[in-house]
This record gives structure tokens, sequence and C-alpha cells, in this order.
């Protein structure tokens, strides 16, 4: 006998799933607990494939007779021949009808069958389920995951828990690129892995397979290709030494790099080369995929031909990613129609979040959003570019699944909102405080930002009008920091999932900070306000010792070397909190004729620049050494341009250095410092032959300057990269 539970709605039963079915239709009303007596039936073809492993992990007490029967295949199959029509004729797809009478899944092909088990096991919530019939398939052929970010590599462990997490959320790409791996790029990708990585490589692969996921290889030859038959070769070597591996899915990438290797005949040669020689003969082989060196719109001059070259000259089976207008930017309808009409294909979208390689102080936890609801017809295949923290990208690549499956039913908000379930569901609403005040990216390179703290801001904006204080403004803000303080306590405390809080540590901790301090800072107003002069000062000491423990959490030495600092609240919270914290020290002053210091924060160092990428590059401090913020990009430098850091006084050099990532170069460039507005003063470089870091001599030191000036003095334009520029200032 079935139990039949009541559940009003079938909006619970959605919010179970994910990614969001196309259709799903709520049978009945009444919920129901699968018996204890029930037989599975599945062709025992698909016994040890990864659908029937999950079949049988998630239903293992099946037996041979039973009332209720579990029916599962492939469309085709005998044993659900009578759903042939209703499943749907799409790749991957898959029909599923759970009801008081039995449960049938049947896949369009042996990946639907396993998606249509995934969505079961999802469905099965406590041993019970929701009656249902759903009908589904995935928007866009080719979704996941390219590990491409610079910085440290995710560790073998992540990389398995990450492949695991895409086949639960039927993201079908693990596309493995990263930038650091030096078998992948120069200095070695013409040689073959060591015995302990080509087993990682081994192991990753059979995890892929095991869990409905295609494993891509991508090499990074650009950077010192030669194009002749010998590289050729030894390029056919390596993704024969890969196959011999197992991997069965291929990528090459030539994207950041100068010089010869960005030709657009020679590439297109190369890859149609290894089309017809190893792709097509392989006969396994998964299409080609090439990240070209012209990946965006921002980059492509109206007479440039690169992009025309690739459409024409490019075997139509090879698929090319693009990232969009720029090297971080949503996608449209708009921008899919450019490309694609001059690479004379559907473009294999490169999406640039959540990564943060070029924003290494912000941890964008905030909901996915911006790209188009109306492009799934335009795209080949849409990756994301995750975090070098790989658990905490989930909560973004979770989203990203929900996106690529089924645009149309794509909801940013609630789709969050179950990722963060998802994700840590004994905290979920502790990391939700937490999110929303950590999802922007701050002023970048890239010009890239995300909305923050958003149902604050009303209440933020209430506080900084002029006039009486709005008290009730006031106490909203106050508890909201009162729970991103609390949030950031249990969080850290949290063992759920271990990983995940180890990622995010730095910035609980800093959220706790500024939780506190806006607290602090409330007060503060408030003693304003009500003319409590008594209260002030004991506050106001503590918010000027939670500025000074902000400023260490940012500076502490447990950070990795790359991260400028730990950045929580900057868009809206943090801002409004230092604006109201220098309004009440004032007003202070001004009433007890009183002399606090009423700066809350100090930024000393500035940018200007007519080189376009560099722009927007921030500047960095911790102690006496400032950094701009280096771009991972090649730049493009014109002649004459420059790169200027302004002070806010006048201070003592006590050293530079700059990386352009290219030998030879400094006398292509001149080094220029000048102090309250009087002459440019020449700086002499120094560069090794063998080096790319270029130094200044010793007469540096000791020099006053508020201003320091770096300009192309070739006469060209020219390729560079922009790797570091670092000086040191005497206290």
């Amino acid at each position: 006998m079935l139990c039949c539970l009541l559940l009003a709605g079938g909006s619970a039963v959605k919010a179970q799933i994910n990614p969001t079915p196309q259709e799903l239709t709520v049978v009945s009303e009444e919920r129901v607990q699968l018996p204890a007596a029930y037989s599975v039936s599945l062709d025992e073809r698909y016994e040890q494939s990864p659908a029937g492993r999950r079949l049988r992990a998630l239903l293992p007490a099946g037996t041979d007779k039973a009332d209720f029967k579990i029916v599962a295949g492939v469309r085709g199959d005998k044993s659900v021949r009578r759903y042939a029509k209703k499943t749907p004729e799409r790749t991957e797809g898959y029909y599923l009808r759970a009801d008081r009478d039995g449960i049938v899944v049947v896949g369009a092909d042996e990946r639907g069958l396993l998606y249509g088990v995934e969505t079961l096991e999802q469905l099965l919530e406590g041993g019970s389920f929701q009656p249902v019939e759903i009908t589904d398939y995935p928007d866009v052929p080719f979704r996941g995951v390219v590990e491409g970010f610079y910085g440290t590599p995710w560790s073998h462990e992540a990389r398995l828990r990450q492949i695991e997490f895409y086949g639960r959320n039927k993201m079908n790409v693990y596309l493995y690129g990263p930038k650091d791996d030096p078998y992948h790029s120069v200095p070695n990708w013409r040689k073959p892995y060591p015995e302990k990585e080509a087993e990682q490589i081994r192991q990753l692969v059979k995890h892929a397979n095991d869990n409905g996921v295609l494993f891509y290889w991508a090499i990074h030859p650009g950077a010192d290709i030669k194009w002749n038959n010998t590289d050729r070769n030894l390029l056919l070597q390596k993704f024969e030494s890969m196959y011999a591996l197992g991997v069965r899915a291929f990528a090459l990438f030539f994207d950041d790099i100068s010089g010869e290797g960005t030709s657009a005949e020679r590439q297109a040669e190369l890859l149609n080369f290894l089309d017809e020689n190893f792709v097509q003969k392989k006969k396994d082989v998964a299409p080609l995929v090439f990240c070209p060196t012209i990946y965006n719109k921002a980059w492509s001059a109206p007479n440039n031909p690169y992009l025309t070259t690739l459409g024409s000259q490019l075997s139509k089976n090879v698929m090319v990613m693009w990232t969009g207008n720029s090297v971080v930017h949503c996608i449209d309808k708009a921008s899919m129609e450019w490309i694609n009409e001059r690479i004379q294909r559907k473009a294999y979208i490169w999406w640039n979040y959540p990564v943060t390689d070029y924003c290494r102080d912000y941890l964008p936890m905030g909901p996915v959003y911006g790209n188009g609801l109306d492009i799934k017809d335009d795209l080949s295949g849409f990756v994301s570019n995750p975090m070098e923290h790989a658990e905490a990208s989930k909560v973004a690549l979770y989203s990203i699944a929900d996106y690529v499956w089924n645009m149309d039913a794509y909801d940013s908000e609630a789709s969050w909102a179950r990722s963060l379930r998802n994700l840590l569901p004994g905290c979920s609403e502790e990391l939700a405080t937490f999110a929303a005040h950590s999802s922007d990216l701050g002023v970048n390179g890239h010009g890239f930002r995300r909305d923050e703290s958003v149902a604050l801001q009303p209440y933020l904006a209430a506080l900084l009008r002029p006039g009486t204080l709005d008290e009730q403004a006031a106490a909203a803000v106050a508890r909201e920091c009162s729970r991103l303080e609390m949030a950031a306590d249990v969080l850290l405390a949290d063992k759920e999932n271990p990983a995940l809080i180890t990622e995010m540590r730095p910035w609980l901790r800093q959220a706790r900070l500024v939780g506190e301090y806006g607290q602090t800072v409330i007060g503060l107003s408030l003693c304003i306000a009500n003319g409590n002069s008594s209260d002030f000062m004991p506050l106001y000491r503590h918010a000027h010792a939670l500025q000074r423990l902000m400023y260490e959490n940012e500076v502490a030495p447990d950070l990795h070397a790359q991260q400028p600092g730990v950045k929580v609240g900057t868009l809206h919270l943090l801002p409004t909190l230092n604006k109201l914290y220098t309004r009440a020290a004032q007003e202070y002053n001004r009433r007890e004729q009183a002399s606090l210091d009423t700066v809350a924060v100090y930024t000393p160092y500035g940018l200007e620049s007519d080189v376009p990428q560099l722009r927007q590059q921030p500047v960095r401090w911790k102690g006496n050494t400032v950094n701009v913020a280096p771009s991972n990009e090649v730049v493009t430098w014109p002649a004459g341009a420059s790169l200027t850091v302004t002070m806010e006084k006048a201070r003592t050099l006590a050293g530079l250095s700059f990386n352009l990532g290219t030998k030879q170069i400094s006398a292509s460039f001149k080094l220029e410092a000048s102090a309250d507005g009087g002459d440019w003063q020449p700086i002499e470089l120094v560069q090794r032959a063998d080096r790319d870091v270029i130094n200044t001599t010793n007469a540096i030191n000791g020099m006053k300057a508020d201003r320091i000036r770096l300009t192309n003095v070739s006469g060209k334009e020219l390729k560079v990269y922009f790797r570091n520029f670092q000086f040191t200032v005497a206290h």
C-alpha cells in the first residue's frame, strides 16, 4: 500500500530540480512514498554505464517481483517502446514519469538516460516524491566549465569534486586548460606529462566518463610555436600521448600571445591538419575546440581580417571560442550575430565569470545575470571560467548550468537561492547574508561589475540624505550589519563543507569586521542625532580600531602572494558607512571644538593612462610597497601613450621594477618622476638580456616624487604584457 502525502502546488518540486526542466507537469497533489518493495528494470547493456551505476546506487533494494515497477531505458529499447513518442527527439533529452503506479525514465540517448536518473534522484527527497511528468532536454549542446584562469590551478581533489558537481547539474564539458600547467603551455607543451601528472589526468578522464562529463584537454602552444613540421609533429605526438591516457576531446588555445603564433592562416592550417589527421582518423574523438588570439570584439579592428580568415579557412568541424564584446562581458543577441557572421559558425562562448584572476581581492558570490535569454540558437557551446576557489565557484556554476539548459525559464534570483541551499544546506541563510554583500568585483581593468547589497540600498541611500537622520533606515542597516557579523561567525565555525570555508575564510573575517563596524558607525550617527556626546568617544575609538583591523586583515601574511587584499561590501555598504563615520566625526569636532581624525579611507595612490587596456587598472599598496594590478592579456600600447601613478603627496622613492613580459624592450620605454609640479626627471632603466624584469639604477633611491610616468617612446605601437609594476617608498 502506497502512502500519499498532501503537497500544495508544484513549485516545491521545481525547486528540487536543477537545471530547471523544459516541461514539468504535476500529476497529483499527493506526495508518494517509495514502497519498501519495488522492482527495477534496466537493459543489461546499460548496467555498467554511468546511468546504470547511478540508478543501482539510488535504488539498491530492487527485487525481481514487486507491484511498484521502475523501468529505465533508451528510446528504441523494447522495455520502453510505449514511451517513444513522449521522449524528446533531442540529444541528451529524456522523459520521466513518476506516480503511484510506478516510475519510468527514458533517455533519447545514454546521456539523456543519465540525466533522467539524475532528475529522479533529485525528486526522491527523503524516500518520497511528487508525482510528475517531465519532458526535458538542453538548450545548448556543450555546457560546462573551462579551467582557464591564471594563478594557482585547482588541486586534483578539487577537480574530482568539480566533475561530480558537473554531472549532478547536467553539465557535459570540463575543459582542462589551467594557464599555469607547464605541460599545457610553455615551457613543456611539447613534452609528455611525467608519470604522476599523467596518472592524475587518467583518473580525471575516468571520473569524467563515470559522471557523464566530456573531458577536454587543452594545449596552449602559441607563445613559442614554430610553424614547421617539427612542431606540428610534436603537437600530434602530444595528442597521441593524451589519447593513450584516455582523453577523447581536445582543444587548442592561442589566446593571450603575441608574435608569429598569432597568424590566422597558420592557426587554421594547423587545426585543419589535426582535424583531418587525428580527430577524423580516430573516429571516437569529439570536435576540436579552438580559442583564437582575437577572442573578443574590442580587439577586432574594422579592417583586421583575422576573424574572417578563420571563418573562410578553418574547417567547419572546429568550434571557435569567444568571450563577447570584451574580455569580460555578458553575451547578448547582437554580439552573437556579429561574431557568427564572421567565423561562419555558431560561436562557443568562453564566459569570464566568476573568474577573479584580474581582481583577486574579491570573492563574487552573487546571482548570475546579464546574459541574453534569447541566444540559445546562436551558440555551439557555453563554458564558464571559474575562480581558483573551486568550491566557492559552485555558487555561480550551479546557476550557469541552469541558464544554459533552459534559458526561457531562467530566473537568476531563484536559481541563486537554490545554489546556496545546494552548496551549504545547513547554513544557507548565513551564506545568503554573506553573499549578498560579496558579489561585486570592484574597480578593475575590465570594467565588469556586479550589483551588491541590493535589498539594503534604499536604506543606505536614505542615510546619506542631508538633514535629520532617518532612524528607521539606521535601524535597518544596523540589523543587517548584525546579521552579517553573526553569519560570518556561524560560517567560520561550520564543518559541513570544510573546503568551502577554507576558501572563504579571509573574506568571512573581513565580513565580520564590516558588520561590527556598521553597527558601531550607526551608533555614532545616533549619538550625533540625539545629542549624546558622552557615548560618542567609546564608539569612535571602536570604529577607528575596526578600520585598523580591516586593514590588517587585508594585508594578513597568510594571504596568497598575488592576492592584493580582501574586499567585502565595497560597492554600497562600506562606502556609506565610511561617509557616515566622517560626517559624525566632523559634526562632533564642530560641536565639541575637537580635532578627531575624520578620514575613514586613506587613498594615497591613483592611476592615469591613455593605454586603453590599462586605464582602469587599480593601484594597491601594502605597507611601503605600491603595485599596479597586472593584466593577464596581451596589451596593445600605442606609440607615445603612457601610464602614470599619482600620489597625494610627494614621497621618497626606494626602488622600482616592472615586467612587460618581453626581453630587451627597456629601450622602447622612458620612465620619469616629478614632484610638486616640477619638471619630469628621467630614471635610467636596466634590463638583463635574458630577463623580462626591468629595474632602475640606484639613482632612484632618495628621489622625491608625487608622479611616476612610463611612456612608450619607440615611435610605434607595441604588443606587451603587463605582468608587474611596483615601487617602494621610504617611511
